[in-house]
């Protein structure tokens, strides 16, 4: 039998965490203090008695896990992260202010914080990440999710349930706060509890339905998922606003700070219900002893032939194999093209450090950055187009401070006859547009190879994008390569244009190039393979010596290298996918785009006449 005192003393926390709750939200003039009111017996229950945790070391990798996925709560997360010492308690009043780190929403400046939430729908794939970073380490913790009922419409939210009852992850426990109230209207399924059992079941989990607010309830809810031989999901029935009774179920209150009126009158009553005299002392505390492990340094070398013909995404994937050598810690996800992306080639060598997430972009993204809180360096890669349907994920990865490394295939028309429904040709733009991104694009198997090491050693988000056909190795395998860099593959003091090319189209800059000589014209051909950074120093010169840049790009003009050279203040002439693309031949569709050799001896003639 649980002891009384066990469950007086949560619900006691439970209450100051809601007073800390309401205390700084009213201060910060926002926030959400209902949908912290719902939560607060679920939280106190997690922190104070079920959660294996070290608050002086709570990063280490031996703690139990807390994912807030409903990440507009995080008033009530910084509260119980105060109420265990992880951080002062004066600091829980600076919430949203400019110059604390308790952000409006969950980002990784805080201990106990490794990922950034408040996006909707992401939390479980992350937390399925963490939960199998754990097995690979051998690590017996649990990782706890707790997701908002609204959030549950979000299809991420079920490829991720998807996924951990297919690879049977027993140390994965969601907590549906199920509340009935959304931001402008009731949720999809309000308090139908069997609704959602129903549907977590089918995905193989094991579901139990307990009163959210009953800590006696709570606890034996989370003695079931201890028991649990799948993934486990604790729907717990909660009343938005609970604890304050003009605030309880009432529709219009979600993101609304109190008044100072209304501030009163809450604090009346919650602190009638805190005790400061329990004397109690939680037993979910330990010592943990594993931290993250620092990243490695890697290098790698390339035996190719001059003028070999080699794929860049097939040298991507013999890449990964060598780097895999070297990184006991380096995991590989696919999306089912790992045949396409040559992935598979890392999959046959390394089975156990490799994760087929399937057709479901957005939860790899999400997996991938919960494994990388762990330490492991994390590839994952997919044709380009199909990455954009997990760009929010990429995005939120950015502000998680996450260091993955994404590879997409098939770019840009060049690919052919499959159409443009499989052609990457905004993945340049959405890339380059996030916080502290590396974008490159190797042109052959030697700089696929070298750029895809590079990325390894790169620590945030960062992004190759490789060709499908395959194209003539120009580099020798003594060229290195880095971040930020160019190479200048043909020049002489009377360039009068300089050509900016990427992947494909530097061997149409070359071809170009070979023909203009013979007519007497010269050109200077730049492989501008770090897309972001730019090399601006080379460029630059390069605008100043000829006073003509064209760049071409098989990409849409809008966000691709063209704009990246524009960005520099310079004014370069952009060859670019201007057409609707559609099915045919690749050299039949570089032609008709204008990005072939033949378009850029146009438009240099152009420019000279």
């Amino acid at each position: 039998m649980m002891d009384i005192n066990v469950e007086k003393y949560i619900e006691n926390k439970a209450n100051i965490l809601r007073l800390h709750s309401v205390r700084s939200t009213t201060k910060a003039k926002s926030g959400h203090p209902t949908s912290c009111f719902s939560s607060a017996e679920i939280v106190a229950t997690l922190f104070f008695h079920i959660m294996n945790i070290d608050p002086d070391r709570i990063n280490y990798l031996d703690n139990d896990e807390f994912i807030l996925s409903k990440g507009h709560a995080a008033p009530i997360l910084y509260a119980a992260l105060a109420e265990i010492g992880v951080i002062p308690k004066e600091k829980i009043m600076t919430l949203r202010e400019f110059s604390s780190e308790l952000e409006g929403h969950p980002v990784p400046r805080v201990k106990g914080i490794r990922v950034a939430t408040g996006s909707l729908g992401q939390g479980l794939s992350v937390g399925l990440g963490m939960a199998y970073a754990k097995r690979l380490l051998g690590i017996n913790r649990r990782v706890f999710v707790l997701l908002g009922d609204g959030e549950m419409a979000e299809g991420s939210v079920w490829e991720a349930l998807n996924l951990a009852g297919k690879l049977n992850m027993p140390n994965l426990v969601a907590i549906l706060d199920m509340n009935r109230l959304g931001q402008s209207e009731p949720t999809m399924f309000q308090w139908d509890w069997q609704a959602y059992a129903r549907r977590v079941e089918a995905f193989g989990w094991n579901a139990t339905v307990c009163d959210g607010h009953n800590v006696k309830d709570l606890i034996r809810a989370f003695e079931e998922a201890k028991k649990s031989d799948k993934p486990f999901f604790i729907i717990a029935k909660t009343v938005k606003g609970k604890g304050v009774s003009f605030l309880e179920n009432v529709e219009g209150r979600h993101g609304t700070a109190l008044s100072q009126e209304e501030l009163k009158r809450a604090e009346g009553e919650i602190l009638q219900k805190v005790n400061v005299n329990i004397d109690f002392q939680p037993s979910n505390f330990m010592e943990a002893r594993i931290p993250v492990v620092g990243r490695g340094k890697y290098s790698i070398a390339t035996d190719y032939k001059i003028g070999e013909m080699v794929a860049t995404r097939e040298a991507f994937g013999r890449a990964l194999v060598k780097l895999g050598e070297q990184n006991e810690r380096m995991v590989v996800l696919d999306g089912d093209v790992k045949n396409s992306t040559f992935t598979i080639y890392f999959f046959n060598r390394f089975p156990e450090r490799s994760l087929q997430c399937y057709i479901a972009e957005q939860n790899m993204v999400g997996v991938a950055v919960g494994l990388q809180t762990h330490g492991f360096d994390v590839f994952l890669s997919s044709f380009a187009c199909f990455l954009s349907r997990a760009y929010d994920q990429i995005r939120m990865a950015s502000y998680s401070r996450a260091n993955l490394k994404i590879a997409g295939s098939h770019a840009g028309v060049s690919i052919g006859e499959d159409g443009p429904s499989q052609m990457g040709l905004e993945d340049l733009a959405l890339f380059r547009a996030l916080f502290g991104s590396v974008v490159l694009y190797p042109c052959d198997a030697v700089s696929s190879e070298k750029l895809t090491c590079a990325m390894a050693n790169y620590g945030g988000i960062s992004y190759i994008r490789t060709t499908r056909p395959k194209t003539p190795v120009i580099y020798g395998n003594d060229e290195e390569f880095h971040i930020g860099g160019s190479k200048v593959l043909r020049y002489s003091k009377n360039d009068e244009v300089a050509v900016v090319a990427g992947g494909i189209t530097v061997h149409e800059a070359l071809k170009a190039y070979q023909m203009l000589k013979t007519e007497g014209i010269n050109i200077r051909v730049i492989d501008c393979y770090s897309v972001k950074p730019l090399d601006a120093e080379t460029l630059i010169k390069a605008f100043d010596e000829t006073k003509h840049i064209i760049t071409v790009e098989d990409h849409y003009p809008e966000g691709g290298i063209g704009e990246a050279v524009a960005s520099l203040g310079l004014k370069p002439h952009i060859l670019a996918i201007r057409r609707m693309p559609h099915s045919g031949r690749p050299e039949e569709l570089m032609a008709e785009q204008g990005i072939d050799a033949a378009g850029i001896i146009k438009k240099v003639k152009e420019l000279i006449a």
